[in-house]
């Protein structure tokens, strides 16, 4: 195993995820980090020349469309919903004081 995993860094790692550990758990924790990492490595070794990076398996693209009103003329139905009225607009209870 290539990668170690030292006791600071599992410390480290648990701060981070709000976990207790106990010492059995912590060694097993850097064992399993270590294969991880060793893993990694592993792939790193793989011929990849010419083959294009990619974020996502298959084609991702953003579909743009206009933003059309189609409902937006019904301001009474709208404001029957609302838990309180004034003025024409919501009225809703503080959050705070």
């Amino acid at each position: 195993m290539a990668n170690v995993i030292s006791d600071e860094t599992i410390e480290y790692v648990g701060i981070l995820a709000k976990l207790e550990l106990s010492s059995s758990e912590k060694e097993e924790a850097k064992s399993d980090m270590g294969r991880m990492l060793d893993y990694i490595d592993k792939l790193g070794e793989l011929n990849t020349d010419g083959i294009e990076p990619m974020s996502h398996v298959f084609p991702v693209k953003n579909v743009w469309r206009e933003d059309v009103v189609t409902n937006g003329d019904d301001r009474d139905n709208i404001i029957s919903n609302a838990p309180g009225e004034k003025d024409g607009m919501f009225e809703v209870p503080k959050t705070f004081e």
